[in-house]
């Protein structure tokens, strides 16, 4: 490709680069405060992009988007089910379906009915834009369920909705596009025939990917042995080869993705766990490498449409999940705090974005305008749903001021987290099990082979493998040290 140049390149290398360090460097300050995540992305965007210093410049007909965004939607969809406890979800059925009935389903079709009726949009490309504002965001919502106040029932709801809306709305929104730039075939044939591409052929073709690379990887772990960082990448792999195996049969290559992740989370835990500890993070940095690439110039396009109606329509799809929602699970097992919890957080974000994509990678008339409304939305919701969980740190932090320390038998532990060496003399003196846990890495080990006294040696990247072995209670206090 002579468009290709080697700047072209250097620049996608810097941009990728800055991505990591800056996503690695805020890490711990977006954890603390609760700041969204995307929000710094999306300000980095804005600096590289015309606005900003102008090295940044990407069109919705960019071929650099549709890598990107095809390979994160990809990614969203294999993650959501490889990171879906399928017992959880097993003994949580009547409450999952709850929130993708009525809830995720009943959603989309309200927003849709507002767009119809408020902003003129055609029915089909209505149902693509509720279906899509209907997702919830994995990125954003990684920061409140990562939060110990939130109650347990919530939890478990955030977490099955999260892993499941999406495999729930994507045939929305392709079928209605079929109806849209395939008038044509959306008869008995054309039906039966999309019918077979979606819901066969593509999870057909992950489930096969899927249990082929399961086997593969016992034969060979059984065999010789798979390094554990590896098993993350391999996992990787798997989600693009199922996508690819998918289309190459005219299949749905997303819902392949999502398929070869259910039979992983179903056959091979271990797996899961590497994913979680090594490939989970790749994938969050492509999410965020798209965040950066959209917040270029293409996510603010929807000020320039900004008037009465467009503005009523953003309020109704932010604020319309909570009385759906509260109507859903009304008569479920869950808290009133955790139900109002649910039905106030669901946040539109880069899945919502990547979902209304699909329309304008494939020419739909009308998309152009329907990305940008759902750009105005999911902004609306960074923000509104985005600072929920800084107001829940800052209530936090005062709720924990005002209790004070922890006690343990009478003697106060300060950060739950941390644990000082008079706290642990305190524990063992008042009988409680106590496990002391060396977790340094090899170069740190290296500097110093010195180890504290009754302290079990626990490599940091084999921790579930080595807690195993050495049969270390599950009850006990595990305090774990590093230089």
């Amino acid at each position: 490709m002579e468009s290709f140049s080697g700047e072209i390149f250097a620049a996608l290398l810097a941009l990728i680069g800055v991505v990591i360090i800056i996503a690695a460097l805020l890490s711990g300050l977006v954890e603390r405060s609760g700041l969204p995540q995307v929000a710094v992305f999306l300000t980095l965007g804005v600096a590289l992009g015309p606005y900003g210093l102008g090295v940044l410049e990407i069109a919705l007909d960019s071929p650099a988007l549709r890598v990107v965004a095809t390979l994160s939607l990809a990614l969203v969809l294999f993650t959501d089910a490889l990171t879906l406890n399928i017992t959880e979800a097993r003994q949580h059925s009547g409450l999952a379906l709850r929130l993708l009935g009525p809830g995720t389903l009943l959603t989309a079709l309200l927003v849709a009915v507002a767009g119809w009726a408020l902003i003129g949009l055609p029915i089909a490309g209505a149902l693509m834009l509720g279906a899509a504002l209907a997702s919830t965001d994995p990125v954003l919502l990684r920061g409140l369920l990562q939060r110990r106040d939130i109650p347990g029932d919530a939890r478990v709801a955030l977490r099955l909705e999260s892993g499941l809306n999406d495999v729930v709305l994507l045939p929305v929104v392709v079928v209605a596009m079929s109806f849209v730039s395939e008038a044509s075939r959306v008869g008995g044939a054309g039906l039966a025939r999309l019918t077979l591409d979606l819901f066969v052929l593509g999870p057909g073709a992950g489930i096969l990917v899927g249990l082929l690379g399961v086997a593969a990887l016992d034969l060979v772990r059984s065999r010789i042995g798979v390094r554990r960082d590896y098993e993350s990448l391999y996992s990787l792999g798997v989600a693009f080869a199922a996508f690819g195996a998918a289309e190459a049969v005219h299949g749905s290559g997303f819902l392949a993705a999502f398929a070869a992740g259910m039979t992983i989370s179903a056959l091979d835990v271990e797996l899961c766990d590497c994913f979680a500890e090594y490939g989970g993070v790749t994938a969050e940095m492509l999410l965020l490498f798209t965040f950066v690439l959209l917040g270029g110039s293409l996510i603010w396009t929807g000020f320039s449409m900004t008037d009465g109606p467009i503005l009523l329509f953003t309020a109704i799809a932010i604020l319309i999940r909570t009385p759906v929602y509260l109507l859903s699970l009304s008569g479920s097992a869950v808290c009133r705090r955790g139900r109002l919890l649910i039905a106030w957080f669901g946040p539109s974000g880069l899945s919502s974005l990547l979902l209304i994509l699909l329309p304008v990678f494939a020419g739909v008339s009308g998309s152009d305008r329907l990305f940008a409304i759902c750009s105005l939305v999911v902004l609306a919701s960074v923000v509104v749903h985005g600072g929920s969980p800084m107001l829940l740190a800052g209530a936090e932090r005062r709720r924990a001021r005002r209790e004070g320390a922890q006690a343990v038998n009478g003697q106060a532990l300060g950060d739950a987290e941390r644990i000082s060496i008079e706290e642990l003399k305190h524990l063992r003196e008042a009988g409680e099990p106590v496990t002391l846990l060396d977790v340094r890495t090899a170069r740190s080990l290296e500097g110093s082979e010195n180890q504290a006294q009754g302290a079990v040696r626990v490599p940091p990247d084999r921790v579930t493998e080595r807690a195993k072995d050495l049969g270390l209670e599950q009850e006990a206090w595990l305090v774990a040290y590093c230089t």
